[in-house]
């Protein structure tokens, strides 16, 4: 049995990089107000992964 792997946000973002993580099954968003505005409706910290491809 396989499972296809569903593309997160990231497979829009053009950074090889952000790509690599395109298909994690974390649910990662790219640096934008949209992630800072859903964390503080959520009142949770922001994770940030630095890293380069």
């Amino acid at each position: 049995m396989t499972t296809q792997k569903v593309p997160n946000r990231l497979a829009k973002e053009k950074s090889p990089y952000l790509l690599q993580h395109a298909h994690n099954p974390v649910d990662w968003f790219p640096w934008s107000e949209e992630a800072f505005d859903k964390a503080k409706q959520e009142n949770k910290p922001v994770f940030l992964s630095i890293g380069y491809s």
